[in-house]
């Protein structure tokens, strides 16, 4: 009888991952908290937390910008190149109409505006022109960057005092970046319960099969798009807010960063599979491994290597554990 039971109970783990694929990345995230907290037990104060989340709240943004079109088979690599852009735009506005809230409102607005057009150029090039996603996005991301350029051709312009103070601030005495964690989970929730997530996987998981059935594959995959290129505006709002200036090259490191955060919350590349919670997590995963390197003291001419080894093993260990539950 337990002989019987081993495999059905294998059969049910193995299921349960496959509709919540970001199981694995949520152990390995307990693993690294309990780690910083061995290396640093300050790691896991309320400030301490606060400042993670500040920091890598842009990096959270942007994988979720990425799921979008990774759900239906697609890839962004001009998402970085939208955050510096975006970047640039709010930061010369806001010194251009001064600094006061209503004109710091309205900056935000035309960024995120911004973002939403180049994902919508993004969308049009992949999926109505039908180019190669990779090579398509990768060629925007260039002409994106030469616009942040010309919009903003050197760094350091400061924000307004208003901008990042709110950020960096507090209301009702719990951080402002609580209240837009809690402010995206809303809004995550409410985009879940849209047919459009459902439509990105179905378009993912198979294009053809989801064309033959009726559904409009082409205008879906730019919505993936639009969406990309609004949570990337988003991303460039927190980035702004932590970094408190410009820079026209500020988001060009982010990209394959959210990428990696897509794949280690148990998204496939390949559509058609994945979850935002999962690219949160991956996110999450990323900054806590950064902040570990830092904490072990290993030397600043070894970080890049180390955190690039430690990503890898991440990812590896990910899908070790879920291809050995699935077996």
């Amino acid at each position: 009888m337990t002989t019987a039971m081993q495999p059905s109970r294998r059969q049910g783990l193995a299921a349960t991952i496959e509709r919540l694929p970001f199981i694995p990345a949520i152990a390995i995230l307990v693993v690294l908290i309990a780690l910083n907290g061995w290396f640093e037990p300050n790691s896991l104060g309320f400030r301490s937390v606060t400042g993670l989340v500040s920091t890598y709240l842009a990096l959270m943004m942007l994988a979720i910008a990425q799921t979008y079109v990774v759900l239906a088979g697609d890839i962004d690599l001009s998402a970085g190149a939208i955050v510096s852009l975006v970047n640039c735009v709010i930061i010369v506005l806001m010194e251009r109409w001064g600094g006061g809230a209503g004109m710091v409102l309205a900056a935000c607005a035309v960024g995120i505006l911004t973002g939403i057009a180049c994902g919508l150029v993004n969308g049009i090039v992949v999926a109505a022109l039908r180019l190669q996603a990779i090579v398509a996005t990768f060629a925007t991301s260039i002409f994106f960057t030469g616009l942040a350029l010309y919009v903003l051709p050197v760094a350091g312009t400061p924000a307004p005092a208003a901008f990042w103070r709110t950020y960096g601030g507090r209301i009702l005495d719990i951080p402002f970046v609580f209240w837009v964690v809690a402010v995206l989970a809303l809004l995550l929730v409410v985009l879940v319960r849209t047919r459009l997530t459902t439509q990105l996987l179905a378009v993912g998981d198979d294009a053809q099969a989801a064309f033959q059935s009726g559904l409009p594959v082409t205008a879906i995959r730019i919505k993936g798009y639009i969406l990309c290129g609004m949570f990337a505006a988003l991303a460039a709002l927190c980035i702004t807010g932590d970094t408190a200036s410009g820079d026209p090259l500020v988001g060009g490191k982010m990209t394959l960063f959210s990428v990696a955060a897509v794949v280690l919350g148990g998204s496939a590349l390949s559509g058609g599979s994945g979850t935002v919670v999962g690219s949160l997590v991956g996110a999450l995963i990323i900054g806590l491994i950064n902040s570990l390197v830092f904490f072990v003291g290993t030397p600043s001419e070894w970080q890049n290597l180390v955190q690039g080894l430690s990503i890898l093993v991440a990812l590896m260990a990910g899908i070790f554990v879920s291809r050995r539950v699935s077996r």
